[in-house]
C-alpha cells in the first residue's frame, strides 16, 4: 500500500546536490571573470608612480598598507557578498578621486577578487587622464545610447583584475541620470555578473551639489574623503550628514588633490 510518504518527504540528497551545483557554479563563474582580466600589458612600478597609484614595492608600501586597511573594513561591512562602494569628497579637489583609484587598486591587489571603477564625477572627471585612456565612449554615453553595450566602455589599466569605465561625455550635472532606472539596472548587472567583482564609484563632491547624496542611493557602502587642513570639521559634519548613516563607512583624511 502507497501511503504517500515517498512524495511529501523533502529530498535532502537532491537539494544538497542542487545547493553545491549552484556553489561550484558560483565559483566556475568568479575563476572565469578573474582569467579574463589578465594584462597583456602590465603597467610598471615607474608608470604606477607617475600614475600616484599604489603597487607591491617596498618604497610604497605605507600607502599601499593605508588602503588595504580600508579595504579591509569595508569587506568586514559587507561579509561574503560583493558590494558598491561610492568615494565622495566634502569639496571639490580634496582627493576624492585619487582614493577611488586606489581602493579599486587594493581590492584588485587580493588576486581572488576583481575591481571595476567607474566615474560618477561627471563636472571633475578624471580617471579617464590618471589611468592614461580614452574617455569615450563612458557611462553616460552607454545609458543615452545602451545600444552601445557594456563591452564597448569597459576599458583595460594595465592593471591586473583592475578594470574602468570612464565617465565618458561631459555634464555638468548627474541627477537625471544617477536616478534613472538604466543606471540602476546597470550597477546591479555589472555586480552581479561576477561574484568577485567589487564596484567602485567615483562620485561627485558634496558641496555644491545634491548628485553625491542621489548616487549614494545606488551603493552599499559610502566613504567621505576630507582634504586634510582644507575640509573644516563642520564642512566634514555637515557632508557626512546627507547620507544615510547605514551606508555611511567613515571619513578618510586626504593629504593629496
Amino acid at each position: 500500500m502507497n501511503s504517500g510518504h515517498d512524495n511529501t518527504t523533502p529530498d535532502r540528497v537532491g537539494g544538497a546536490i542542487e545547493a553545491t551545483a549552484r556553489e561550484l557554479g558560483l565559483q566556475s563563474n568568479s575563476s572565469r571573470s578573474i582569467a579574463l582580466m589578465t594584462e597583456t600589458t602590465a603597467l610598471s612600478t615607474r608608470e604606477l608612480d607617475q600614475r600616484r597609484m599604489i603597487h607591491r614595492d617596498d618604497r610604497a608600501r605605507p600607502q599601499a598598507d593605508a588602503f588595504r586597511e580600508l579595504r579591509t573594513r569595508l569587506l568586514a561591512l559587507g561579509g561574503d557578498q560583493n558590494f558598491v562602494t561610492m568615494v565622495a569628497s566634502v569639496s571639490p579637489h580634496s582627493g576624492g578621486s585619487f582614493v577611488a583609484r586606489n581602493l579599486a587598486a587594493a581590492f584588485a591587489f587580493d588576486e581572488a577578487k576583481t575591481a571595476l571603477l567607474i566615474d560618477c564625477n561627471l563636472r571633475y572627471a578624471s580617471q579617464h587622464k590618471a589611468l592614461a585612456t580614452d574617455a569615450s565612449p563612458g557611462l553616460i554615453d552607454y545609458l543615452e545610447k545602451p545600444a552601445l553595450g557594456v563591452p564597448a566602455i569597459i576599458r583595460h589599466t594595465g592593471i591586473p583584475r583592475l578594470r574602468l569605465i570612464t565617465a565618458g561625455k561631459s555634464r555638468e550635472t548627474g541627477g537625471e541620470y544617477f536616478s534613472s532606472f538604466r543606471m540602476r539596472a546597470t550597477l546591479d548587472s555589472l555586480r552581479c555578473r561576477y561574484t568577485d567583482r567589487y564596484l567602485l564609484l567615483d562620485g561627485p563632491a558634496v558641496k555644491g551639489s545634491p548628485d553625491a547624496r542621489i548616487l549614494s542611493d545606488l551603493a552599499d557602502f559610502v566613504v567621505l574623503v576630507a582634504g586634510y587642513g582644507r575640509d573644516t570639521p563642520a564642512a566634514i559634519a555637515q557632508a557626512a550628514s546627507i547620507f544615510d548613516p547605514s551606508r555611511f563607512a567613515g571619513v578618510v583624511f586626504n593629504e593629496l588633490p
